[in-house]
């Protein structure tokens, strides 16, 4: 009889694969949350990071047991642990979705930068906690919203998100960077879509794509000045160096709860793509010869974005996608608690500062587009060929979205959006004279979630001529309208933000309801036409 050991070989390449992944995006939310949302060095070193270290040793220590108890029942030391880490949708769905509105909007108010930070992170905390409870709540209900939601609908809406937030936005940072960015993305290109492996001359094992595209970005980005040494950019990223345990951040959780409400539209969905998208890795894995119980999973998944909220994380955790590839690689336990002990180590060390000084975000940032990519193509190629038209439908809400905060930061840039020169409708006619119908945009971009999800789900019910079905969609969309949870929006001084309220968003409303009642008509005249 064998037995499941707690590592073997294979598991130093599956490790460097999902511990870069780690990696890359925690890079990321040192960056962006000191880059955009302005965080001061205490909030992100005693606060969001500890519970991001929290939230990932417990989902790999517990997925690394399960896989080693499943080995012992089985008799079988082939299993590979389920991997996890930080969902990357979220991530940047709750930043500029969630916490950079906020930000702005206390700015506008007046606040300081720091207080302004503050309220960003509470809100982020809050979003978090929703998701958590939604994938804790959700674990024995999984499967039966999956069977309601057309996977095009679900696909879409995060290959909408991963198509300008992730892809194109990092696309625009390589090309202002081409001499050190490029080279990795081509590393990355040729591992992981061109299947090409990169040896060291007298050793055997390949170097993982991911490492080299760091190594080799980090070496560009230092040797053509990018990145310079600064004696006091050094000290102020070695400053937060030392022990920052986890503690409870309850109460400040308290004081924002009606984040909720206001950010349901993004809440709500993400909690639901994190419930869907675990099933479907579940399945994957499956699929791999790895069965592992759905309830307990999902489960977990979910009290680990409940841990990481509690614990000051704003970013909710999530089985990740790919299995059969680390199965593939020979990773089987051990990848996976190594993960989390390395990953939680930097986090609670205050080394991740020092870390990101020394890796540019420029060095990395080829791997996460790449997620980006496969996020989108994932959208087309595990739907039906059919369903195409609706996978293209779900993408254009997270489009206009994207060129919506786009246009605001360049009237930002041009010194707008500030108590002095505030936001106004008075821009609307400026911007439809050149044939930009910027309220469009602004109107998409409330909800746009929930507006993807719905418009891919009708998309593909019309195609599947459910005329009926397609209509329960348009009633829904009718009624998220008519609350305010999609498309209605409000100005503010330095933004425009949604607007919730009994009868907000009649005009969509009623739109909605005309063609509900147009496929209700094309419904019953189906009979006579068939």
């Amino acid at each position: 009889m064998t037995s499941p050991r707690w590592f073997v070989p294979g598991d130093l390449d599956g490790f460097f694969g999902l511990a870069l992944d780690n990696l890359v995006q925690i890079l990321v939310i040192v960056n962006l949350l000191q880059g955009v949302l302005g965080f001061p060095p205490d909030l992100l070193y005693n606060r969001v990071l500890p519970g991001v270290a929290l939230s990932l040793i417990v989902g790999n220590l517990y997925y690394s047991w399960l896989a080693h108890r499943q080995g012992q029942h089985q008799y079988r030391d082939d299993l590979t642990a389920l991997p996890y880490g930080i969902n990357t949708i979220s991530l940047f769905a709750y930043i500029f979705l969630v916490m950079l509105p906020v930000r702005l909007n206390a700015l506008a108010a007046g606040l300081s930068s720091d207080l302004a930070a503050e309220q960003a992170w509470r809100a982020g905390l809050v979003a978090c906690l929703g998701s958590g409870l939604i994938e804790f709540g959700g674990a024995w209900i999984g499967e039966r919203l999956r069977r309601v939601t057309p996977r095009a609908a679900l696909l879409s809406t995060l290959g909408g998100i991963a198509l300008t937030f992730i892809a194109l936005g990092f696309l625009l940072r390589t090309y202002a960077h081409p001499v050190v960015a490029l080279l990795p993305l081509g590393v990355i290109l040729l591992t992981y879509f061109g299947e090409v492996e990169f040896h060291i001359p007298g050793l055997r094992p390949a170097v993982p794509g991911g490492l080299l595209a760091v190594l080799l970005g980090t070496g560009l980005a230092w040797g053509t000045g990018l990145v310079t040494w600064d004696a006091a950019q050094f000290q102020a990223a070695a400053g937060p160096v030392g022990l920052h345990l986890p503690r409870l951040w309850i109460t400040d959780i308290g004081r924002d709860l009606p984040v909720l409400a206001t950010a349901f539209s993004v809440i709500f969905p993400m909690g639901l793509f994190n419930l869907v998208g675990s099933l479907q890795n579940l399945e994957s894995a499956e699929a791999a010869g790895d069965a592992y119980p759905a309830a307990p999973c999902l489960a977990v998944n979910g009290l680990g974005t409940l841990t990481a909220a509690l614990f000051g994380s704003c970013f909710p955790t999530t089985i990740y996608i790919g299995h059969p590839g680390w199965k593939a690689m020979g990773a089987r336990i051990g990848y996976s608690w190594l993960n989390g002990l390395i990953m939680g180590l930097l986090c609670l060390s205050g080394t991740v500062g020092l870390l990101a000084y020394i890796v540019p975000i420029d060095s990395g940032m080829a791997i996460v587009l790449w997620i980006g990519i496969v996020i989108v193509a994932q959208a087309f190629t595990a739907t039906p060929l059919a369903h195409a038209p609706a996978v293209v439908v779900g993408l254009l809400p997270g489009i206009a979205g994207w060129g919506a905060l786009v246009a605001k930061n360049a009237l930002r840039a041009a010194g707008l959006g500030t108590a002095t020169h505030p936001f106004t409708p008075a821009l609307v006619g400026a911007f439809e004279a050149s044939d930009t119908f910027i309220t469009g945009a602004f109107a998409l971009e409330q909800g746009l979630v929930f507006s993807a999800m719905i418009l891919a789900a009708m998309t593909v019910h019309i195609i599947e001529r459910q005329f009926g079905q397609a209509a329960l969609w348009c009633g829904v969309a009718a009624g998220l309208s008519w609350v305010g949870l999609i498309h209605s929006f409000r100005w503010t001084p330095g933004d425009t933000v949604l607007n919730l309220g009994w009868g907000t968003g009649a005009e969509w409303a009623v739109g909605y309801l005309l063609v509900g009642l147009l496929l209700l008509w094309v419904q019953m005249q189906k009979p006579s036409s068939t």
